[in-house]
Parts: structure tokens; C-alpha cells; sequence
């Protein structure tokens, strides 16, 4: 299930970035903010647990720079420091990335990698 929730994380990241600029709005806008800031804390968490390095987070943060703002202010705050504890909050799932990885039979590092190599992957598909 966890990895099922960085996918479509990632799926829905990307498809947001995608028509950020277009004239077809996305259907919860405040929803993929969140969502991506918490992705953002998430990998802040990965690089400060010594499970990756910084990339990941500087694209995810130009992802995030390419989003409406956010309405809901606190919404998005709260899952961005949800994310830097190590807790993935997003569509209505919450889960820590140890509870994950234990309940995955893997480490915590594989995780963090999988996010961090799917955030550089999509941010090789934004314009320069």
C-alpha cells in the first residue's frame, strides 16, 4: 500500500505540475499542495536520516514553485511538517515511513531512495 501512495504521490505531483500553466485548473488544488509539500518533508526527513542527498528535495521544491499558492495555509504547513518527521500524509493516508518499511519487509533508506529516484525522474520532464 505505502508504495502504491508514493506512486500515485508522484502521479498526482506531476499531472498538477503538468497543467499548473494550463487553462484546465485541477479539481483540489489546496490537496495537491499539501501533498507536495509533504512529499518535500518527506525527503527532508530521508536527507537528514542520511538516506539520500539533497536533489531530490531541490527539484520537489521546484515543483512546488510551480503550484497555485495554497488557500489553506495551516493545511499545507502541517503536511509539510508531517513529511519532516517522517510521516507521509497525503489523500487521506497517513503513515509512518518505519511502519511502511517494516510492514514492506524492507528498510526505511529503500523508501527514501524510491521517492527521491521517482521526484528526479519527473523533474527531468519540467522545462528548464
Amino acid at each position: 500500500m505505502f508504495k502504491a501512495t508514493f506512486f500515485a504521490m508522484g502521479l498526482a505531483m506531476v499531472a498538477t505540475v503538468a497543467t499548473a500553466n494550463s487553462p484546465v485548473a485541477t479539481p483540489d488544488p489546496d490537496m495537491a499542495v499539501s501533498a507536495a509539500r509533504n512529499q518535500l518533508g518527506v525527503l527532508e526527513y530521508c536527507e537528514a536520516e542520511g538516506h539520500i542527498d539533497g536533489e531530490a528535495a531541490e527539484v520537489q521544491a521546484k515543483m512546488i514553485g510551480m503550484l497555485p499558492a495554497a488557500t489553506d495555509e495551516d493545511a499545507a504547513v502541517e503536511a509539510y511538517e508531517k513529511g519532516k518527521e517522517g510521516t507521509v500524509s497525503a489523500m487521506g493516508v497517513e503513515q509512518t515511513l518505519a511502519d511502511a518499511a517494516k510492514a514492506q519487509g524492507v528498510e526505511e533508506v529503500a523508501l527514501c531512495d524510491q521517492l527521491a529516484q521517482m521526484v528526479v525522474q519527473a523533474g527531468a520532464q519540467l522545462p528548464q
